[in-house]
């Protein structure tokens, strides 16, 4: 016989104050379940529907969904009732951080915030070492256009170091007057948003929006788009002149102001793959092409899963810290793709899915196939300044 379910009002209570009611307009019609990424990896997929619908009745059975969801917003762009899921996702999860049962490898990252600026696990004095030969200015308001705000993927990881100094080289090709906060440079706190630790982020906004109002900062280009996205959709407000700027549009602007001198590249098939959040959260999918249309001798196409309808890398959601097997990653079915389409280069504009598809590439072992950050393709097609 079937287990009788017993209905604890008192928990759907809790549930309820966690998540703001948030899945409370989930009427089952299971488009959310169609719609998530793991159904292509797994021969079961991760049925979002059933999550919402323990959580309106009170039950709790929904721990393993509750940490493979990577926050790619594919089902909440597609739910007919526009049931906030990510947030309610997020909720139940600040409940199992209330009570002592978040995923392994979670808490660490966050102390790691806490005492070091960085979920990386990294001295915050080393934040700057990847830069020392650049010579980059302290920003000051009175002297630079923008603050380039680096993020602590770009400030730790190899491959993200490499992104920004392609920028910083393209900032300083249109004589873009710029300056960084340096040692002083505050986590944007997405990564604790993206675990579910709710009131963590809001603190760690609150020390970067302290920092941004004591340099009066205003136009701010951003490497990631996780950095932009919170800066922009979950941050305080900050100031009047704050603006949060995804880098890939302030290429745009550079182009077409005629600041920046492409002046083309070798014959190939490139692809762009579109960052979850710029293309879904913030409907950015524009400024990425008009870049690589800028660029003489590329031939861009298309992957099927393409712009609002982009294929996950599976780096977002707190899955950076997560380990996810081989066979499981939905980068690898996009490295897949861009085999057997023949593309050359696969561009992108974020450093989650950088890490994500180039540890697929890896995997491969596809020699003729190469990831670059959209920064780094630029860069190559760019006329340098004569000295």
């Amino acid at each position: 016989m079937e287990p009788v379910i017993v209905v604890d009002d008192e928990r759907w209570q809790t549930l309820l104050e966690a998540t703001n009611g948030a899945f409370a307009p989930c009427f089952q019609c299971g488009v959310c379940t169609a719609m998530c990424p793991w159904g292509l990896v797994r021969d079961e997929p991760i049925s979002i529907r059933a999550l919402l619908r323990d959580a309106q009745l009170g039950l709790d059975r929904f721990e393993g969904a509750l940490w493979l969801c990577t926050a790619c917003y594919q089902c909440e762009t597609q739910c007919p009732r526009g049931v906030p899921i990510v947030a309610a996702i997020r909720g139940l999860r600040y409940l199992r951080w209330q009570e002592q049962h978040a995923e392994s490898g979670l808490p660490s990252a966050l102390w790691s915030i806490y005492w070091n600026n960085n979920p990386l696990h990294q001295p915050p004095s080393d934040r700057m070492n990847w830069a020392r030969d650049l010579d980059l200015p302290r920003f000051d308001a009175r002297e630079h256009e923008i603050l380039l705000y680096i993020g602590c993927t770009a400030s730790y990881e190899r491959r993200g170091q490499e992104s920004a100094r392609a920028l910083i080289e393209l900032l300083r090709a249109a004589d873009v007057s710029f300056g960084v906060l340096g040692e002083e440079e505050p986590c944007c706190g997405e990564a604790a948003l993206s675990f579910g630790h709710i009131p963590f982020f809001n603190d760690i906004a609150l020390r970067a929006t302290t920092i941004f109002r004591k340099y009066n900062v205003g136009k701010t280009v951003v490497l990631s788009p996780h950095c932009y996205e919170a800066f922009l959709e979950e941050y305080p407000h900050v100031s009047d002149e704050f603006e949060p700027i995804h880098y890939t549009t302030y290429l745009v602007e550079l182009l077409s102001e005629g600041r920046l001198a492409v002046k083309g590249s070798p014959n190939m098939r490139v692809a762009f793959h579109d960052p979850c959040l710029l293309a879904r959260k913030v409907d950015m999918v524009q400024t990425p092409r008009e870049i690589l249309a800028s660029i003489k001798g590329l031939e861009l196409t298309e992957f099927t899963e393409n712009r609002e309808k982009t294929l996950c890398c599976g780096g977002g959601g707190g899955r950076m810290w997560l380990e996810t097997p081989s066979g499981e990653r939905f980068a690898e079915l996009r490295i897949e793709e861009a085999i057997q389409s023949d593309i050359h280069l696969l561009a992108t504009a974020c450093p989650y899915c950088l890490t994500c598809l180039e540890d697929s590439l890896r995997s491969v072992g596809e020699l003729e196939l190469e990831v670059r950050d959209l920064a780094e393709v630029l860069l190559e097609a760019t006329a340098k300044p004569s000295s």
